[in-house]
Parts: C-alpha cells; structure tokens; sequence
C-alpha cells in the first residue's frame, strides 16, 4: 500500500501540481476574485518572512491590509518587512518573534495578542518544516514535526478563536498543508514511538494530515468562522530546499515559484466567492479537491476524528504554564 500511494502521489504531481500544473489551472482563474480593498482589515501569517508567506503577506499588504508576521529569525523577518514596506508602501506591517515549536510561548503569544488587539480578521497557519533528522523540542519534549507544524499552529489556532469571532467581517483561518499528506492516515498514537524507523518525509505527510482533520474539527466546532486547508503544490521555498534535497534539485524546473504556491492561500484569504464554498473544504488552484487518494485507505472515521480533536485539546492545554505559579 505504501508503494501505491507514493505511485499515486508523484503521477498526481507531475499532472497538477507543477509549474505546468499552475500555468493550465490559472487559465480559468478570475482576477476579480482577489480584486479587493482589505484597508482596516487584520491579518496574521506564520511563516511570513520567506516563500509562500512572504508572498501572502506582500499580496495582503497591496491591498492595504494590516498584516502580523510570525516569524522565528528576527534579522531575516526585519529584512521581509522593509522588503514588503518598501514596496507596498504599507506601513501597517508588524513583526512577532515566535517559535512554534515552543509551545507555551505560542499559547502566551495568542493570549497577549488577543489581550492588546481588538480584532483579528484571517489567520494563515502557513509555517511548516520537514525535519528529516529525529529530534525532540527544546521545551515539552515532542518530535520536532509534530511540535512544529501540529501542536503549534494547533495552539496559535485555539488561543486565538475568540479574537476570529470579534471580527465582524466573515472570519478566516487558511491552513497550507501538503499534498503529502496523502500518503498518511490519520494516527493520534503516530507520534509516541517515532523514533525507531523514523522517516522524515512520513512524519511530515502525517502533520499535514493532522492539521486538515483538525480544521475539519474546528470547521464544525466554530461555524462562526469559515475554515479551509490547501495544497500549494509543488514550490520552490527555503523550507522545501531544506526538507526535499535531491529530489527538488533534480525535478527543479517543474517546481512553482512562492507566488504561484501563494495564490491560492491568498484567495482564500481574501476572495469573496472563498467563503461560497463549506467551512472545512481542501483546496488546490482555487478548486476544491480530494483529500484522500483512490483506493489508499486513508479515510479516519467519524470516531477517529473525534478522539484526535480531542487529544489535541488536551494535548495544547498540558503545555500551558501557570505564569503565577512559577517561583
């Protein structure tokens, strides 16, 4: 089953997801759809300092938005914020220096965030690592995929719900996950014993399948706000170099660019005709698409996407510390 579902997934690939893959897609796109005034509008993308998030938030703040980048470097973050000033000329451009792999700092973030702002309109959980090398977090101890692109956004997401619900402007949360995730089913217990046999490219491809059960969750817990997921296709980003090595220097002149990797993300961020589609919906090219691959037996059932919202909750809830009992 495995050798089928990467068969699969590379056919489908080279088919839809490449250069070529956006350049037919992009025929049928109506630029209309994004053309919008978003003045007064908040938005926060993690990840915002290279590849598709630069590119989201460079395309938000031509539109006038205001836009909260989440980035982990600072020098690299200031850098991507006088770029996409100096361009824009936006000044409504702000930076947070947070690392999602440390998850009570994420949690603090989201708290103070919500504490000191009146409205967040879209959130874009874009940041993401494939780390090929088994290693656990510096602070709660979780490998290194999960904490990073799992319990992280997962707890960026939850702490700032009730600030997504102030918005009185049809509030958004985009997540961008991987088309890898095809070759996962959803497993909670993943994580616990990863470490013998440990693949990189399969504790990815499980995150990113986790992150779209998740927003399926969050879709019928908060119908309130409109949730999607997407697949960029295949991009040419700081994080792809680092997490594909070979295989994107071999097949690099069939990969995307961050701007084409970064439109859907951007309309569904922006467009009116995003929120025509159900909460929950996974998308690529502006489509909606199939979050499981033909005859993979990847589909969790209902129970099992009840257990794994539940063991997130509890999961993000352990790692927040108690600031007033701290000595």
């Amino acid at each position: 089953m495995d050798a089928y579902r990467k068969f699969a997934l590379f056919l489908k690939g080279l088919i839809y997801e490449t250069k070529n893959g956006f350049a037919i897609a992009s025929r049928s796109f109506d630029n209309n759809d994004v053309d919008v005034d978003v003045t007064g509008q908040v938005f926060m993308i993690s990840g915002a300092n290279s590849g598709i998030g630069y590119s989201t938030a460079r395309s938000i703040a031509l539109k006038g938005g205001e836009v909260h980048m989440i980035c982990r470097n600072p020098e690299r973050a200031q850098k991507a914020k006088d770029s996409i000033v100096n361009e824009t000329k936006n000044s409504k451009i702000h930076i947070h220096i947070v690392d999602l792999s440390r998850v009570n700092d994420v949690l603090k973030f989201a708290d103070d965030f919500t504490k000191n702002h009146t409205r967040l309109d879209v959130l874009i959980n874009n940041a993401g690592e494939m780390i090929q090398e088994f290693r656990l977090s510096e602070v709660e101890n979780f490998e290194m995929n999960f904490a990073t692109n799992v319990v992280g956004p997962a707890a960026l997401t939850f702490g700032l719900i009730p600030l997504l619900k102030a918005s009185n402007n049809n509030p958004r949360v985009v997540i961008v996950t991987s088309a890898g995730m095809l070759l996962q089913k959803l497993n909670k217990n993943y994580f616990d014993k990863v470490e013998k046999d440990f693949d990189g490219l399969l504790a990815y491809a499980q995150c990113k399948r986790q992150m779209t059960v998740l927003g399926d969750c969050w879709a019928a817990e908060h119908p309130e706000i409109h949730f999607s997921s997407m697949h960029p296709g295949w991009v040419d980003t700081p994080a792809a170099r680092r997490g594909l090595g070979d295989f994107i220097v071999k097949m690099e002149d069939k990969f995307r660019n961050s701007d084409e990797g970064a439109d859907t993300v951007t309309w569904l961020a922006l467009s009116p005709v995003a929120l025509t589609y159900p909460s929950g919906s996974y998308f690529q090219d502006r489509c909606v698409v199939t979050k499981h691959l033909f005859l993979a037996n990847t589909k969790e059932t209902k129970q099992e996407r009840t257990d794994f919202y539940q063991f997130m909750t509890q999961t993000v809830a352990s790692c927040k510390i108690d600031e007033t009992t701290k000595v």
